[in-house]
């Protein structure tokens, strides 16, 4: 299937995983079509090496297999750029070794919507990591962490906002339990992550 494609060769073929390193090493090949399941190393460690020895070798994934969500993630976790299933191969192969070619990933159906899935995943993750900052702190709270941050002490922030010290510093506590925090450098952190710094 691949050879009747004009200026397409098959330079090399491997039945081990170690056999597959060794060839794929020797003959430098633009795109490498690895099974997943291969005697020696499997075709995740076989695809790190390669990766590692020619980063500019593309590698594609070929499996019989139905891969589970996390198989699929590990797949590109190792730096394949495509995962088919060999009974798509007649509908996906050409195009993804095409694609390949290019240096651009190809993806099947299950395979972005595990891609999407995880992208949706940490941007949900990243959305509560900086959530508002009106849902986790008072505006009060928030003028008390910039000048903190921004290296004011305890009595010139007292000042400031008409407090006294020790009102400043059960504040302090307060936010650093609020925000689960257990240093002044995660709180400084937290300031500068969420725009609190005014200088």
């Amino acid at each position: 299937m691949i050879e009747r494609e004009p200026g397409w060769k098959v330079c090399g073929v491997a039945e081990t995983g170690p056999e597959a390193i060794k060839e794929a090493c020797r003959l430098r090949p633009d795109i490498a079509v690895v099974d997943l399941e291969m005697p020696g190393f499997d075709g995740l460690e076989v695809t790190r090496r390669i990766k590692r020895h020619l980063p500019n070798c593309e590698v594609l994934i070929f499996t019989g297999s139905n891969g589970s969500d996390e198989q699929i993630r590990d797949v590109f976790a190792s730096g394949a750029k495509s995962y088919i299933l060999k009974c798509e191969a007649g509908q996906f192969l050409i195009d993804a070794i095409r694609s390949l070619s290019e240096h651009k990933p190809f993806f099947t159906e299950k395979a972005s919507e595990i891609i999407f899935a995880r992208f949706t995943h940490a941007q949900k993750k990243q959305a509560q990591d900086k959530a508002p900052n009106d849902e986790r702190l008072s505006k009060r709270e928030q003028m008390l962490v910039g000048l903190l941050a921004d290296g004011h002490n305890n009595s010139t922030v007292a000042k400031k906002q008409g407090v006294s010290v020790r009102t400043v510093e059960n504040m302090r506590a307060d936010i650093m339990r609020k925000l689960k925090l257990t240093s002044f450098a995660d709180l400084v952190r937290y300031a500068v992550r969420n725009g609190m710094i005014k200088t």
